[in-house]
């Protein structure tokens, strides 16, 4: 972890008399770093709450989230940006995702349109690389978060 990410949480950590040892994720969303600024931005002023991952994508030794978790969200060059808490997880068909769930992401026009033709463009190439087939119905893990400093 980068200096400057660990002086973030040391700092938070401090502000919520928590233990230095609570432990926490840093990453950034999306594949670009235009994306990752954009959307921590979004974070930072309340507009997205959740994100959407795909179960199959996860690597054997990835842990998936867990409530109560938190993480530092990072922008595109990998500095922190702001802190969220892990709410609730929701272990869901893409089919599933409802236009509710899809706006609490913030994203484009808020629309469940909007929301499925980038996220279905997102993860396209992430499953042809794996070598499996991105299907309506892969499981996803829909992380409903809070943005906590």
């Amino acid at each position: 972890m980068k200096k400057e990410i660990q002086t973030y949480w040391q700092n938070f950590c401090s502000k919520k008399n928590l233990p230095f040892q609570t432990p926490c994720q840093a990453w950034s969303f999306g594949d670009t770093p235009e994306l990752a600024n954009e959307l921590a931005d979004l974070v930072k002023i309340g507009k997205k709450t959740a994100t959407t991952s795909a179960f199959e994508l996860y690597e054997k030794d990835e842990p998936l989230p867990q409530v109560g978790e938190y993480n530092i969200i990072l922008d595109g060059s990998q500095d922190s940006v702001c802190i969220t808490q892990t709410k609730e997880i929701l272990l869901i068909p893409y089919k599933e995702i409802t236009p509710d769930q899809a706006r609490m992401e913030g994203e484009g026009d808020l629309s469940y349109a909007y929301w499925r033709k980038v996220h279905d463009a997102f993860f396209k190439p992430y499953f042809q690389e794996a070598g499996l087939e991105f299907k309506d119905d892969a499981m996803m893990v829909f992380e409903i978060f809070e943005h906590v400093d």
